[in-house]
């Protein structure tokens, strides 16, 4: 898929077929999140990959705000190091494999920012490291369309040279 029409198409899903997302597929997610730039090359992440049931399950009833991830054949969970840039960075990599299991027929959702700390003893996530969200992966449950979004029209959110000069 062109990563415009990635872009474009890829929708937040919630439900998810009952079917695993095959190694090679896995693999390119997190490689995508790997491979993403970040401030002064630090890389400051780690990519933790969950695909056992309970522990999926677990996962669900600690996210306050995705419950929906215990459904999901597989989640990784994006751990950051604390410091200015850990944020910007791991959202870029989560971004990063958002679009690319989008290009796979993997569609995904976003679960929490930061204030995750519930889930470090189930993980054995040291203390030294930030939970900044965690990203269910799957396959549709249902057919979603063409990616249809509600968006505000690109001059409402884009000037040329200067603020509220249109850009065309």
């Amino acid at each position: 898929m062109d990563v415009f029409e990635a872009v474009r198409t890829a929708l937040a899903v919630r439900e998810y077929q009952d079917a695993p997302i095959p190694p090679d597929v896995v693999r390119r997610i997190v490689e995508a999140g790997r491979l993403t730039g970040s401030s002064m090359n630090r890389q400051p992440w780690h990519f933790l990959v969950v695909e056992n049931r309970d522990t999926l399950r677990q996962l669900g009833a600690l996210a306050r705000t995705g419950p929906y991830l215990a459904h999901a054949p597989l989640a990784v969970v994006v751990l950051i190091e604390p410091g200015r840039f850990g944020v910007s960075d791991g959202s870029r990599a989560i971004q990063s494999m958002m679009l690319t299991a989008w290009g796979e027929g993997v569609a995904s959702s976003w679960v929490g920012f930061m204030g995750l700390e519930a889930v470090k003893p189930l993980l054995g996530i040291p203390d030294d490291l930030d939970v900044l969200a965690i990203v269910p992966f799957g396959y549709p449950a249902r057919d979603i369309g063409e990616g249809k979004k509600k968006r505000k029209p690109l001059a409402a959110v884009a000037s040329c040279e200067r603020y509220g000069q249109a850009f065309e």
